[in-house]
Parts: C-alpha cells; structure tokens; sequence
C-alpha cells in the first residue's frame, strides 16, 4: 500500500509505503511524526497528525497485489 500526496498545481509526491513483507518506509520529508501508517490484514489507514493549512492536498491510496 502507498500513499501519495498532490499539492495543488503540482504532481503527486509519495508519502510512505507498506506492505505484509516489508517495514514502514516514508520519503524524505515526510515522517510517522506526521503521517502515521496503519495496515492490518484488509484494511491500511493513514492518519494525518496536527493539521495545518499547509497540509491542505489530494491525498491518494494505492494498492498493488505484487
């Protein structure tokens, strides 16, 4: 599972990734301080802590079977 981030008028950013095989991975940036990361079986959360304006985006979830 991967979550991106997309400012208004600029492309998509990758936030983090996680999967059943692999740990937690944020890009630089970007940290479980702010976003933090949740997946359990069928279900992956991402929680955004203390937001501000600044944080204001599309926030978008992607989910591979590879």
């Amino acid at each position: 599972v991967s979550w991106y981030q997309q400012p208004p008028r600029t492309g998509l950013k990758l936030v983090a990734s996680t999967s059943s095989w692999m740990q937690k991975a944020y890009e630089e940036g970007y940290s479980e301080d702010k976003f933090e990361i949740k997946r359990d079986n069928d279900l992956a959360v991402m929680t955004i802590k203390n937001v501000t304006f600044k944080d204001s985006a599309m926030y978008f979830c992607a989910v591979s079977d590879r």
